[in-house]
């Protein structure tokens, strides 16, 4: 199994896509990047710590591999947006993709630059790619969000304009 890591903004919206593939074994919220150990959600969320909010993914690379996960990966995000994602704002839900090897990092860079070279967006990619540090597992009650409370899951990001941006930018 290798991990891949990548913060999305509000990492609720971020489980499922990953989730619903065979060779994806684990996808776990949490925290990365900032400076202060075992932050809390609320911790976060304030905007002093420094982390994003992530999703680490463990994955079999012989089924499912790394080049599939960052396209996946463009297409629930906003890549040029450097103040958050739709309507979570501030740091904590900047984009990221937080790289565990120096092959991830290249792949990484490359899907970046062709997806800057592709035209699709009008704007600059801003979305950073950083080398990986300490993962922090969000709290129980974030895990498997969509699933746990589906409900109001559905109706925070049918508020949110990610799936309008999805559509506009991805569904041609």
């Amino acid at each position: 199994m290798e991990k891949a890591t990548f913060a999305g903004g509000c990492f609720w919206c971020m489980v499922k896509p990953f989730e619903e593939w065979d060779g994806i074994h684990k996808v776990t919220s949490g925290y990365m990047g900032g400076h202060i150990d075992n932050p809390t959600y609320e911790d976060v969320k304030a905007g002093q710590s420094g982390h994003l909010e992530v999703v680490q993914i463990e994955f079999d690379p012989s089924i499912f591999s790394y080049e599939q996960l960052l396209e996946i990966y463009w297409m629930q995000i906003d890549p040029t947006d450097a103040g958050g994602q739709f309507h979570d704002r501030g740091e904590s839900y900047s984009t990221a993709i937080f790289t565990h090897s120096k092959e991830q990092r290249e792949q990484a860079e490359n899907s970046k630059a062709a997806l800057a070279a592709s035209g699709r967006f009008s704007k600059p990619i801003v979305t950073a790619i950083r080398d990986a540090a300490t993962f922090y597992e969000a709290e129980d009650y974030h895990q498997d969000y969509y699933k746990k409370e589906s409900q109001h899951y559905k109706e925070d990001r049918a508020k949110s304009g990610r799936d309008e941006f999805i559509n506009t930018h991805w569904q041609k």
